[in-house]
């Protein structure tokens, strides 16, 4: 029976942060992540998505949390097929960026991806690193194209622990379900499911499928209908009820059966209503199974 972890998408989130949830003399850098460390054991890196993580931060996320802690790293935008700012990319690697979008990769991919992954190789011997979190843009839409962009993201990740998920609906609607988890199967990543809002013609459906025995993951964005439109925290705020967490609860546990480890996090960053939804699955899924705090 694999162990279950629940936390948040972010405890550096400007929200959280001004909602006074940080006790004072821990508001600054390091009193932050040791706090959130002794409340939750996993949390997911997203800074990493807008810009190349340092080795620096990498030393310091490690040296300020528990033995045991998980993080779980978002993959830098340009290496999921995102739009990317030049701004986002060291100096000397603006260039092949402009060349790139006139046609010619030029290496660039490779290049970033041995600067991202060399700067996150702290965490990994360190045993902090949960997984990389692909999440690809809504425009990647199933067909050849798509699997062959894929196939490409695993072969330069190989040998790291990988996550996908997807923002285009058709992934996971019927008939193409099978295919999807055959697909993350083969390559030996771990899918990604999803809560959302279910009203849209793009809302991802919450399907559960365990692909990889070491890691299952779920992210819970929320179930506002301003999904995809509006500010931040429009698109975001939501506060789970019990109702809602409670569907979720004997599918986690679930994918606890077939999973060394399950990581739930929540990525509704109003206030501090992700670390509220955190605690009450927490207290849902009451088993020794969860991971408790250190």
């Amino acid at each position: 029976m694999g162990q279950i972890r629940v936390g948040t998408c972010s405890w550096t989130d400007k929200a959280l942060v001004s909602s006074g949830w940080y006790p004072r003399g821990r508001r600054g850098a390091e009193g932050r992540l040791r706090h959130y460390a002794e409340q939750f054991p996993v949390a997911e890196v997203d800074s990493t998505y807008y810009g190349l993580p340092s080795t620096r931060n990498s030393l310091l996320w490690a040296d300020r949390t528990p033995e045991g802690f998980r993080f779980d790293v978002k993959a830098f935008s340009l290496l999921t097929g995102h739009p990317t700012r030049p701004e986002a990319l060291p100096a000397d690697l603006r260039p092949a960026l402009a060349r790139q979008r006139t046609g010619s990769d030029d290496g660039l991919l490779d290049e970033v991806w041995n600067r991202f992954s060399g700067a996150l190789e702290p965490l990994r011997a360190s045993g902090r690193l949960g997984t990389l979190v692909f999440q690809f843009p809504p425009r990647l839409a199933p067909g050849k194209p798509a699997v062959q962009f894929l196939r490409r993201c695993r072969e330069r990740a190989a040998g790291w622990p990988m996550a996908v998920e997807f923002r285009h609906p058709d992934w996971w609607r019927p008939g193409y379900i099978d295919a999807t988890t055959a697909l993350l199967t083969e390559l030996g990543t771990a899918a990604v499911a999803v809560d959302m809002v279910q009203t849209l013609p793009t809302s991802v459906p919450p399907v559960v499928r365990v692909t990889t025995p070491e890691l299952a993951l779920v992210r819970f964005h929320g179930r506002n209908s301003a999904w995809g439109t509006g500010s931040k925290e429009e698109r975001f705020r939501h506060g789970y009820t019990h109702d809602e967490l409670a569907e979720w609860a004997p599918r986690i546990r679930t994918m606890a059966e077939q999973a060394q480890e399950v990581h739930v996090l929540f990525n509704n960053c109003c206030g501090d209503a992700a670390v509220r939804a955190a605690q009450s699955m927490r207290h849902l899924l009451g088993s020794r199974r969860v991971v408790p705090c250190d």
